[in-house]
């Protein structure tokens, strides 16, 4: 990605979340109110997650899973106990993900890149795959949306946490890597329409599927 390219992709974020947040600003605040009654907790989730570089930030999400003793995993699935039936509607339509439009206005989040996990992945990255960390993580992007039945997958498993960092994770980073390397706005752009509207997804060509091994 040349600099130019990152100019123009931040100039996006930075008008496109500051629109976003002055928009569904009070749908926000409908949400936090309706999940903090759910999980009778904070109805903002603050998460640790690694960044741009290799540096940690506070991610923001919708609450949707209530603490439960015993369940501390940090792989959800999608019969994972901890989410509540609001938190499901709330994951199902995205809702959840409207806080971090924030993140992308403070600079700590782009619209489109790799979504950013835990402390214990893209940290841990060796040699030619920590070149992803040159990008900010992203609402969407290639592989959360190649692999938008993820959960159903964990779900499946016999171990999910294994099949996580086997698995889905080396994926992940493969598609990741591919991204930047072809990185282009309309893709961003593309990656926006398919996440919004999923039967566009085939403007995405291969970058819509994920091939896994059996």
């Amino acid at each position: 990605m040349t600099r130019g390219q990152q100019r123009r992709k931040r100039a996006f974020d930075l008008f496109g979340a500051l629109l976003g947040l002055i928009l569904v600003g009070w749908l926000i605040l409908i949400c936090w109110v309706i999940a903090s009654l759910d999980t009778r907790a904070n109805g903002f989730f603050r998460q640790t997650r690694i960044g741009r570089h290799g540096r940690p930030f506070r991610i923001v999400k919708i609450r949707s899973m209530r603490q439960l003793p015993g369940h501390d995993s940090t792989v959800t699935t999608s019969r994972d106990a901890r989410i509540t039936r609001i938190g499901q509607l709330m994951r199902r339509t995205k809702l959840d993900e409207l806080p971090q439009l924030w993140n992308v206005l403070l600079g700590q989040m782009s619209f489109v890149g790799p979504r950013p996990d835990v402390p214990g992945y893209a940290d841990a990255l060796q040699g030619e795959d920590r070149e992803i960390l040159e990008l900010r993580p992203g609402i969407t992007g290639p592989a959360s949306f190649a692999l938008r039945g993820e959960q159903e997958l964990l779900a499946k498993a016999a171990d999910p946490q294994q099949y996580n960092d086997e698995v889905l994770w080396p994926a992940k980073v493969r598609l990741n890597r591919r991204y930047l390397r072809e990185y282009s706005f309309r893709l961003d752009l593309l990656l926006i329409v398919a996440t919004l509207f999923p039967s566009r997804a085939r403007w995405l060509g291969d970058f819509a599927e994920l091939d896994l091994p059996q």
